[in-house]
């Protein structure tokens, strides 16, 4: 509770005001040429990943799509390639899994080309607490946890290779985290589970890892950045029972925009020339905010980046 008192404390209104007129801005949008350049995009089949392949391949650039189910990554990228003449691969890997993570991390070391654009797509939401295989809260090795393991894998390659942008795509929703993450429970085995302030704490959690990636890049090439995707219609969430569906389905989708204003997004943030340099920053599709005070606690983040090291088995 101490922690809810300290964050409401550094709250302030106009952040509030801003991010509800942002989230009914339209993207600035970029035609940059993408020939021969690489994009790698997790969770890439359906919703916003599947658009900003579209999105990249239109602009020229080849692919390589990190999802779970083959037969649909299989279908994809021959879409990709008869409708934009891109090379376009993937790889198969359950996030839920960190020996998965970590082969595709392998993989994207082995490359013999360079990563113009990492996009961290894969996600997940649960109106339950659920466990990995790894006895892991679902949502948070989804969603940050996975994330995290490739970039600490790629980061001393990502340097040395030179320009590499890596995108979040995060959420509005790690505002819902008031009392920001609770490192000695991320489990929530002494705190009821809730969806929201769940997915919440796995967005804030990301972010924290973004400040602490942002010093690590510093002075080289690499830049990281985070992203709301906007209020779209996507199939997050379709993992859950009925009732969530239905409240989905004839209540969120009815307020939600096309989720083409994402990828738009997504491709100005990985290709434009504003961008160039810019990192450790908080966008609303293309327009940048100030996270939640929860997701800006410097202490936190240090103490998160060691534990991440430790669950991920990278020390």
């Amino acid at each position: 509770m101490s922690s809810l008192r300290k964050y409401l404390k550094q709250w302030e209104w106009p952040d509030v005001h801003d991010m509800r007129r942002n989230n009914k801005a339209d993207p600035k949008e970029c035609s940059t040429d993408f020939t021969g350049r690489l994009a790698v995009i997790t969770g890439a089949t359906s919703g916003i990943g599947r658009l900003t392949a579209y999105e990249y391949a239109a602009h020229g650039a080849d692919l390589l799509v990190v999802n779970r189910n083959e037969e649909q990554s299989k279908a994809l990228g021959e879409e990709i390639r008869d409708r934009y003449r891109v090379r376009c691969e993937y790889r198969i890997a359950d996030y839920t899994r960190i020996s998965n993570v970590k082969k595709i991390g392998q993989d994207l070391l082995s490359l013999d080309r360079h990563i113009d654009v990492l996009i961290h797509n894969a996600g997940v939401y649960s109106t339950t607490r659920q466990f990995t295989a790894n006895n892991m809260e679902l949502v948070f090795q989804v969603n940050y946890l996975a994330s995290f393991i490739l970039n600490y894998m790629l980061k001393d390659k990502l340097k040395e290779r030179g320009k590499t942008r890596i995108l979040l795509v995060n959420s509005e929703g790690h505002r819902f985290a008031l009392s920001g993450i609770h490192l000695d429970d991320l489990r929530w085995d002494r705190r009821h589970y809730s969806g929201l302030v769940g997915y919440g704490a796995a967005k804030t959690a990301q972010i924290l890892s973004m400040f602490k990636f942002t010093e690590c890049f510093e002075g080289s090439a690499v830049t990281i950045n985070a992203m709301h995707p906007g209020n779209v219609k996507t199939s997050l969430g379709e993992n859950n029972g009925r009732l969530y569906r239905f409240y989905k389905h004839h209540v969120v989708n009815a307020r939600a925009r096309n989720p083409q204003i994402s990828a738009k997004a997504l491709f100005y943030l990985g290709a434009s020339e504003e961008l160039e340099g810019i990192s450790g920053k908080f966008f609303n599709l293309t327009t940048e905010e100030k996270p939640a005070p929860h997701a800006r606690d410097r202490a936190v983040a240090e103490e998160l980046w060691k534990i991440s090291i430790e669950l991920g088995g990278l020390a």
